[in-house]
């Protein structure tokens, strides 16, 4: 759709405005000389092609070097896999460079599709695709694909329908996964596929989370296997996780907004603040911090012993975002499972939407998050006790990670 001039000139304002008031900037970022930057470079796009504007206004984002940055217009549709076909996809040796499916989430549009982890990716809706970016899924299309296996002996065709999502002040315009879902591997040990903290303040997912807990108890299971792998992060549903990995009350982490940061902040005087198990609780919470900064060491709800404590394991990989890497970091740092994977990405921030005009959001981290001990994890991320990889060479292959995982809680 045509984006006057002058409209650009407001909505890059906008964005300005909003980066110097909330932007949480953990990086040390010169802000007056990032404000220089962003306009000089919407001098050279002002009349451009939309697309242009919108990759410009993301590249100026990328500048603030920080994750949890974003520009997107209502109907967006240049979303990676995992947030439209619920999907991974990685470069494989063995399948020549082409891009494999690595991660394909429970009942997402690929999975539906007869997308299988392993399949490698020849064309997308007769074209062959490109190796030099990662193919993207346009959202309310039914797109064609070309698959074959990594030897590239059996050929198939399948068809994945994406349904199309509106973005809004609450949420971008992504495919949710299904949140979590579950199966009992063996007699005594479950898995939990959690790819998705759903809901704003995580007690849509606290529900689900307590029903399939229980429902592989109930069938004999005292070990836990809870994949992470592909988590695109979501609410404060991982806080409900992390207190499902303990019995008792105790820090996961905790929040720092600008205004602490930029006056100094003192982690041992922070209140502590239980996440809350049901809306009264949330209601009463959000109430009394409705005028109050918002810096607050986040605690486990004290669910009591469960079964499977001590015998835990938890995957992650590249693609394990955001609030997935802060329950796994909650993990590692009091020692409650093994995680086995690869490392994390370090993209954990807390973000909002925000309007700046002409149905466009900037999405921008509010506040910063570290563990417990203090440790920032943004850009650094998670390491797992067993670093086994899956892509590169080994696409395609059995799941060595979830081997590894099931050896470790035996």
């Amino acid at each position: 759709m045509p984006l006057p001039s002058q409209a650009r000139v407001q909505i890059v304002r906008a964005i300005e405005k909003h980066v110097r008031s909330k932007f949480v900037n953990l990086a040390g970022v010169d802000l007056d000389q990032w404000s220089q930057a962003i306009h000089s470079q919407l001098a050279e796009a002002i009349e451009a092609p939309v697309q242009v504007f919108e990759d410009v206004v993301r590249g100026a984002l990328s500048g603030l070097k920080s994750s949890h940055t974003g520009f997107f217009h209502g109907f967006q549709n240049r979303l990676l896999p995992q947030h439209s076909i619920n999907a991974t996809l990685v470069k494989c040796v063995r399948a020549n460079g082409r891009w494999v499916f690595n991660d394909v989430f429970p009942e997402g549009p690929a999975d539906r599709g007869g997308i299988q982890s392993g399949d490698v990716l020849l064309a997308l809706n007769g074209v062959p695709v490109q190796l030099d970016s990662t193919p993207h899924f346009q959202m309310g299309h039914t797109h064609k694909l070309s698959l074959t296996d990594v030897e590239g002996v059996h050929m198939r065709e399948v068809a994945i329908e994406v349904p199309l999502r509106k973005g809004t002040k609450q949420r971008p315009p992504i495919v949710e996964p299904k949140a979590v879902t579950s199966e009992l591997l063996t007699q005594h040990v479950g898995i939990l596929r959690i790819p998705y903290f759903s809901g704003t303040a995580g007690m849509r997912f606290g529900q689900e989370l307590a029903h399939v807990i229980t429902g592989l108890t109930e069938k004999g299971a005292d070990r836990l296997i809870i994949d992470l792998r592909g988590n695109i992060g979501g609410s404060l549903g991982f806080a409900v996780l992390a207190s499902h990995l303990c019995s008792d009350v105790r820090p996961i982490g905790y929040s720092v907004t600008p205004q602490a940061l930029n006056k100094g902040y003192n982690k041992g005087t922070l209140p502590k603040v239980r996440m809350p198990k049901n809306r009264m609780e949330l209601l009463l919470t959000l109430g009394s911090y409705a005028f109050r900064d918002k810096s607050v060491v986040l605690m486990t709800q004290g669910l009591g012993r469960q079964a499977f404590h001590g015998r835990i394991a938890i995957l992650v990989n590249e693609f394990t975002h955001s609030a997935g890497e802060m329950v796994a970091s909650f993990a590692a740092e009091n020692r409650l499972a093994v995680l086995v994977g690869t490392n994390t990405p370090g993209n954990v921030l807390g973000a909002v939407n925000l309007a700046v005009g002409y149905e466009y959001f900037v999405r921008l981290p509010v506040f910063g998050w570290f563990t417990s001990n203090g440790t920032c994890l943004e850009k650094r991320g998670v390491t797992p006790d067993l670093v086994i990889e899956r892509d590169g060479e080994n696409c395609g292959s059995k799941d060595e990670q979830l081997k590894a995982a099931l050896r470790a809680i035996a």
